[in-house]
């Protein structure tokens, strides 16, 4: 779950691995402050986003230019490489990539299982506000799937 949700933020390899060393760290240090109060999941689920958002905002600041080499392999794996499944896993989470990041943290929860009310503990917010921003997020992804379909 750590590794999507740190996917879902960064699309570079190595800066995606930085950030999920400091996603484990962050958790590893904020565990003697649960109180129990939500599920273990959500509460790391919380500091994930919490450290992927500083981890952009960082990124962000640091305007990073990279140039494209038109020989550097594709990420993707090949029809030979990998199932449908992969092919299409694949192609979710570069979409989820393109939504705005309030967007992007309830649809990446989603993702990964959470329901309503899991959601709503781990950004703080009710569950009424979660489960509308969940119908929005999801029709915004929908949306987006369906352009790369036309």
């Amino acid at each position: 779950m750590i590794r999507r949700i740190a996917g879902s933020y960064e699309v570079d390899q190595h800066l995606r691995e930085d950030l999920w060393q400091e996603i484990v760290l962050a958790i590893w240090q904020a565990l003697p402050k649960f109180r129990g109060d939500a599920s273990i999941k959500t509460f790391i689920a919380r500091i994930a986003h919490n450290r992927s958002i500083s981890h952009v905002a960082r990124e962000v600041k640091r305007n990073r230019q990279a140039l494209l080499d038109e020989n550097i392999a594709d990420d993707s794996p090949t029809p030979e490489e990998a199932s449908d499944k992969n092919a299409r896993r694949r192609a979710l989470e570069r979409i989820v990539r393109t939504l705005p990041i309030p967007q992007r943290e309830i649809i990446t929860l989603a993702l990964e299982g959470f329901n309503h009310a899991e959601i709503a503990d781990t950004f703080g917010i009710s569950v009424n506000n979660a489960t509308v921003r969940y119908h929005r997020a999801k029709a915004a992804l929908m949306e987006r799937i369906q352009k790369t379909h036309d």
